[in-house]
């Protein structure tokens, strides 16, 4: 894609969308550029970390727009649009809800929502190179709800709507005092906290959903009885995390942890086991090779499934048909 325009007033890298000229793309590289776009004071205290107050954004963009960084963004949004959309997908904010995104991710904003004056909230945005030389940057990726869709946002009780308000303030608290040498430790340490109070509340969330929860489950297993339907002539390969999230319509992230949360088990976990189900079932009840067993599963090696049944088994495929 060729720039559109990057000019004095305009730092940013704005693209139009070849496949969609009615959409434009802006990838945003440092801090202050996010105040920019947003129509805000440029006043910014840290080169790597900024706090927003969505009340007073003033977005002048005519179209819609798909929006990237370079850092890491956390947004709280509360207003009565519902046309904010992430991987094609539209979520309702109307009742407040948080999504993480980490460097790379692209959102989409609907031109009828940048024209809302009834938007609140905040949002944090830190670079890499905040944590870079920190504990929080090994800690990092662990926090898998940055990999979730925004279809799958944290949907927040006025409780902790406060938590995580508190631990803004804190942080935009500290921004305005003058930079000592314990402002980036501060900082990101309540960054940290943030972002554990996160996982707290969507370990909640996953509870306050089991319904919804057991109906992936279901899902999930009729997805696997019919991959391996007799019928299903189709060479597929092994089943994988992706193949799954993308049949139940969540994020592979999201899937895994809800998994998780539900029967201790990721997906990666669940495939292993039905895996090895049928290959028991196979061992059994044909006289078919250990080989012939493995590719017949998807594996492009026999080595590989037998290193995984012995694995997760205790045997190898011959000791298991052996002793049945």
């Amino acid at each position: 894609m060729e720039p559109l325009h990057c000019n004095g007033s305009n730092n940013y890298d704005i693209y139009e969308n070849p496949n969609d000229r009615m959409s434009t793309f802006i990838h945003l590289q440092t801090i202050s550029e996010i105040f920019l776009l947003f129509g805000l004071p440029n006043d910014i205290h840290h080169p790597l970390v900024g706090v927003v107050d969505f009340s007073k954004v003033n977005l002048q963009i005519n179209d819609e727009i798909k929006l990237s960084a370079d850092y890491y963004s956390i947004m709280f949004k509360n207003y009565p649009s519902n046309k904010f959309k992430y991987g094609r997908k539209i979520i309702d904010f109307q009742n407040g809800s948080l999504i993480c995104m980490a460097p790379n991710q692209v959102i989409e904003i609907d031109k009828d929502e940048q024209a809302s004056e009834n938007i609140k909230g905040w949002g944090l945005f830190f670079h890499p190179e905040l944590i870079r030389a920190t504990s929080l940057n090994d800690k990092i990726k662990k926090y898998s709800f940055f990999s979730y869709e925004t279809s799958e946002a944290l949907h927040l009780s006025e409780k902790e709507k406060q938590v995580l308000y508190d631990c803004i303030s804190k942080i935009n608290t500290e921004l305005e005092e003058n930079i000592d040498v314990h402002s980036q430790n501060i900082i990101v340490s309540t960054i940290e906290l943030l972002l554990n109070y996160c996982s707290r509340f969507y370990g909640r969330q996953f509870i306050t959903r089991k319904s919804s929860n057991n109906s992936v489950l279901v899902q999930l297993e009729k997805i696997l009885t019919e991959y391996y339907n007799p019928d299903n002539k189709q060479e597929k390969g092994l089943p994988t995390v992706k193949h799954l999230s993308d049949q139940v319509h969540l994020s592979p992230g999201y899937l895994s942890d809800l998994l998780k949360k539900e029967t201790g088990k990721n997906t990666q976990d669940h495939i292993h086991f039905y895996l090895i189900e049928e290959a028991k079932s196979k061992l059994i009840s044909t006289n078919k090779s250990v080989s012939q067993i493995a590719y017949a599963l998807g594996f492009d090696y026999p080595q590989y499934f037998n290193k995984l049944f012995k694995q997760k088994t205790g045997k190898t495929p011959i000791e298991f048909r052996n002793m049945n």
